[in-house]
């Protein structure tokens, strides 16, 4: 290690590659190996060790050490076998509460579980109290009596997984607090003189001063990270303008501050002629200081973690007089984070903040002459802004074409105006409090002049590009290109990094063949959202809820999918009924894509658009698929019946997509048309609800799979344990996007041409929870029956 940590050791970049390697393909392991594998590392290190292949060495070491971790971690779960048991546990409310329509939502640091006493929890979860009547605080011990169960979030290609954001953070249950007598304050402040203390208080005096203000949520979110009260439409202008990593604590925030106080206080030294102590060794200890001390606003979130090793290890080597070379740094910075957060990789803010440095390092190095500030300024703005966008892309399918510009004016703006303004107030509260209000307020008022610029910009008519996801070889050819045209002019052949940019550029997916069709039923929690690709259209059937002002599905699942797809027209979107959980997130779908048509069976719903109502008989084809809308075929008293139903159909199979009908709908359908209802695939009327897939209907259907969009562990025991039966006693396979996440069947141009794929199974890795088995997956024709592993997957009753 002593080798490695040389600053001028040549060995050290491909140690580091190596290490961090073998910690990166860890995290793409569907599941950890058994223990023996430990031993073959140990003697692979040894082998590779002995024969001087560093690189592979480093690379055992790097598999071994990220597989240890992930065993401790998960080591730390929730058993499945107390799932919502009811326990009283005592702890320290770790996180500021955030709230939300219905309550809110806080970390909690479990200290003593009370009730069962034998019953062994994690450490840390996370809470949510449906109760506006109670006020916590972070830093205060309380005794909660709550129901708790395993992290499970929805999971669909191009989504976030939130069950992997929450294995990285360390929380390894869920739950929420019941009302219970049990639920006392047992302490006001469990330590006074603890940062999280500190951080509520500031947090109450910000919400004081800056109430009324707009951009309150952004002021926070410069001071102390906390960027909760941050609008979606904020939010959407700071990602079109590629300005969103300004308003984050994040290591160019902290590497500001530390540079400042380094600078100044080695001047004040200088100045004051002190002899005892080196003024560069003053220097650096306030430096780290002030970093450390801003790391603490944001609550050590992990990228302020990645900015305070690099500082540490920077003024380390100040301290020690030692001769940096920049890039060595960084590759050390690196390993120190990796070794000390084996999760890091995860997240692609370690990638992006670490290559961004390197670009810049590369932007100023090996140049002939010197820059100008501005000058300097915005060839590192260029270099960071262009060389970025293959992983950009490969993260989040979308660019911000406009970002040179926008951050040329907002870097300055907001990092040497903005947040020296902000950190000053917040200084100053405790001490002056009427100069820290004075200076927060005026902080406010610059934003507020800032602001309009920004938006001006993110409305420009090209001022994103999106683009499907490119395939993962692309990405460092794109890179390399890059980092070639970026280079020192002299350097021959640049133009041939335009070359190596082209295949993460044009990569598009596989188009369907004429006549198939994909049918995608996303994992949208409690509700339904489906989406149908013919080879040159595309329909939505249902849009997910609408999670109070802030969350909706249209905007976290369904967007992202059709990014991920890089789909940008929707030529129908079908809302089947006015339920939240079908239409929550149809206004920012339709806010957010051209969208030809809308149909609905519920017009009044979506009174700002326009819309065509829902008609059994309608019919169009789209490259040889036909889609045929079969109700609703007459008014109903109850919602549900009045559902829009509709059946697409392909020469390779058929998908009947049935919204919310109940066994009234069902039989009117089945007696309009009988057999005609027969489908291959069936996407299960209401969620598995026992008001529906009634007997008379499975038989017309006749499916050969049924897909159940349902939550987990949602609060109407969907899918009912009777109509599971009803299915199993009709031979047929179902499966629940609960346990599977997101569905995808692939219908091809040939008659009995479909396989269906889990999303959960084929792309779930070791920190997801209740991971697909194989029941039916990938078969083609009719299964022979619900066998054993059918009954695991879709968790019926033993």
């Amino acid at each position: 290690m002593n080798e490695i940590l040389r600053l001028h050791n040549p060995m050290t970049l491909p140690l580091v590659v190596g290490f961090v390697g073998g910690v990166t393909v860890v995290q793409q392991f569907s599941s950890l190996p058994d223990p023996w594998t430990f031993v073959l590392l140990v003697l692979a290190f040894g082998l590779f060790a002995y024969f001087k292949l560093r690189l592979l060495a480093a690379f055992v070491l790097g598999i071994f050490w990220a597989l240890a971790f992930a065993g401790i971690r998960l080591n730390e779960s929730l058993p499945t076998a107390t799932e919502r048991q009811a326990a009283i546990i005592e702890g320290v409310i770790h996180s500021i509460p955030q709230p939300g329509d219905h309550g809110f939502r806080f970390d909690f640091d479990l200290q003593k579980t009370i009730e069962p006493a034998n019953l062994v929890l994690p450490s840390r979860v996370r809470l949510s109290w449906y109760n506006h009547q109670i006020s916590v605080r972070a830093g205060e011990r309380w005794q909660l009596r709550v129901k708790l169960k395993p992290p499970h979030g929805m999971l669909n290609p191009g989504g976030l997984d939130h069950e992997q954001w929450l294995f990285a953070q360390g929380i390894r249950a869920v739950g929420y607090v019941t009302e219970s007598p049990d639920n006392r304050r047992l302490n006001a402040v469990d330590n006074p003189y603890s940062f999280r203390v500190w951080r509520q208080e500031l947090y109450d005096r910000l919400s004081t001063t800056l109430n009324g203000s707009p951009l309150a949520g952004i002021v926070k979110a410069l001071t102390m990270g906390a960027d909760d009260e941050i609008t979606p439409e904020q939010w959407d202008v700071l990602r079109r303008t590629g300005t969103a990593h300004l308003v984050a604590i994040s290591g160019s925030h902290i590497g500001l501050v530390a540079g400042f106080v380094f600078f100044l206080v080695r001047r004040i030294c200088a100045g004051l002629g002190v002899m005892r102590w080196s003024p560069p060794s003053i220097a650096a200890v306030s430096a780290f200081t002030a970093a450390l001390f801003y790391s603490a606003l944001a609550d050590f979130a992990i990228p302020t973690q990645r900015a305070l090793i690099m500082i540490a290890i920077v003024m380390g080597a100040v301290i020690r007089q030692r001769h940096l070379n920049s890039f060595h740094v960084l590759v050390i910075s690196m390993l120190a984070v990796v070794l000390y957060d084996p999760l890091a990789v995860l997240a692609p803010g370690f990638w992006l903040s670490f290559i961004a440095v390197a670009l810049i390092l590369f932007a100023i190095s090996y140049r002939r002459g010197t820059s100008s500030g501005w000058r300097a300024m915005a060839r590192v703005n260029w270099a960071t802004s262009v060389g970025l966008s293959p992983l950009l892309l490969l993260f989040f399918q979308q660019v911000s074409l406009i970002s040179p510009i926008a951050n040329l004016f907002a870097v300055p703006a907001i990092g040497l105006l903005l947040i020296p303004v902000c950190l000053t107030g917040a200084l100053l509260l405790p001490i002056l409090p009427f100069a820290g209000e004075g200076l927060l307020t005026l902080a406010s008022r610059l934003l507020e002049w800032i602001w309009p610029f920004l938006q001006w910009l993110s409305e420009l008519p090209m001022a994103q590009w999106t683009h499907a996801e490119p395939p993962f070889w692309t990405i460092p050819l794109a890179l390399g290109g890059f980092v070639l045209l970026l280079s020192p002019k002299g350097i021959p052949a640049r133009w041939l990094g335009l070359v190596l940019v082209i295949p993460a550029v044009s990569a598009h997916p596989d188009r369907l063949p004429e006549a198939g069709f994909r049918l995608t039923l996303l994992d949208v929690g409690q509700g339904l959202g489906a989406v149908v690709e013919t080879r040159e259209h595309l329909m939505i059937f249902d849009t997910g809820a609408r999670f109070g002002s802030r969350f909706d599905i249209g905007s976290a699942v369904i967007e992202p999918y059709l990014r991920h797809r890089g789909i940008e027209n929707i030529n129908a979107l079908i809302v089947s009924h006015g339920d939240n959980d079908h239409i929550g997130g149809a206004p920012a779908l339709i806010k957010r894509f051209r969208i030809e048509q809308i149909y609905t069976s519920v017009p009044e719903k979506l009174p700002e658009f326009r819309t065509a109502n829902c008609i059994a008989g309608q019919l169009w084809e789209w490259d040889g698929v036909k889609f045929e809308m079969l109700a609703p075929i007459e008014k109903s008293e109850h919602e549900n019946d009045n559902s829009c139903v509709l059946k697409v159909t392909g020469p390779g199979g058929s998908v009947l997509l049935t919204g919310d009908i109940e066994k009234a709908a069902e039989r009117v359908l089945v007696s309009r048309y009988g057999d005609g209802l027969a489908s291959d695939i069936l996407v299960v009327p209401h969620h598995g609800s026992n008001t529906s897939s009634s007997r008379d209907f499975l038989a017309a259907a006749n499916p050969r799979y049924a897909l159940i969009p349902a939550g987990y562990l949602n609060r109407y025991g969907f899918p009912h344990r009777a109509v599971l039966q009803r299915y199993r006693d009709a031979n047929i396979s179902v499966f629940n996007t609960a346990e599977t996440g997101a569905l995808a069947v692939l219908v091809g141009n040939r008659q009995d041409d479909l396989r269906l794929e889990s999303y959960r199974k084929e792309h779930g890795k070791y920190w997801n929870a209740h991971s697909a088995i194989d029941g039916g997956m990938g078969q083609r024709g009719r299964p022979k029956g619900t066998n054993e592993s059918e009954r695991q997957a879709l968790s019926l009753p033993q």
